[in-house]
C-alpha cells in the first residue's frame, strides 16, 4: 500500500506570486487580497488602503485584468508615506505606501531611515 503526500502549499513561503488586479495598481506600493481567485484562477489583488493587511508589494505598474508580479519576504522596496526611522515597526500608510506602524496592522520593520516619497527598505513578514 502507498502513501500519497500531499503538497500542503499553494506557493513556497515567502515567494513573489503573481496577481490579477482588479484596479489600478503602482509600482513599489502594497497591495492586499481583493476577493476570490479571478475567473482565469489567478489572484485577485487590489492597491492595498491605509491600516490594511498587506499580501506584498507591486513589483509594477497595472490596470485592471493586468497580471502584476507581487514581491513577498525578504526585503523589499517601498514608497514612503511620511519619514521612517530605522528600525521601526511599518504598516501600510495612505495610497498603498509605507508609514510608521500606529493603529493598523505591522507588516515588518525600514531596514534603513527613509524620507517621505523616498524609498524604504522594508524586512516583510510574509
Amino acid at each position: 500500500m502507498s502513501t500519497t503526500i500531499t503538497n500542503p502549499y499553494s506557493y513556497a513561503p515567502g515567494s513573489d506570486v503573481t496577481g490579477e488586479a482588479t484596479g489600478a495598481v503602482t509600482a513599489r506600493k502594497f497591495v492586499k487580497i481583493s476577493g476570490n481567485r479571478t475567473p482565469a484562477g489567478n489572484l485577485a489583488i487590489a492597491q492595498a488602503a491605509a491600516g490594511d493587511r498587506a499580501l506584498g508589494v507591486a513589483a509594477d505598474d497595472a490596470t485592471a485584468g493586468q497580471l502584476v508580479r507581487v514581491a513577498r519576504g525578504g526585503v523589499v522596496k517601498v514608497v514612503a508615506a511620511g519619514a521612517i526611522a530605522a528600525g521601526a515597526a511599518v504598516q501600510v500608510g495612505a495610497g498603498g505606501a509605507v508609514s510608521t506602524a500606529g493603529a493598523g496592522v505591522v507588516v515588518g520593520f525600514a531596514v534603513t531611515g527613509a524620507a517621505d516619497a523616498a524609498i524604504a527598505e522594508i524586512a516583510f513578514y510574509a
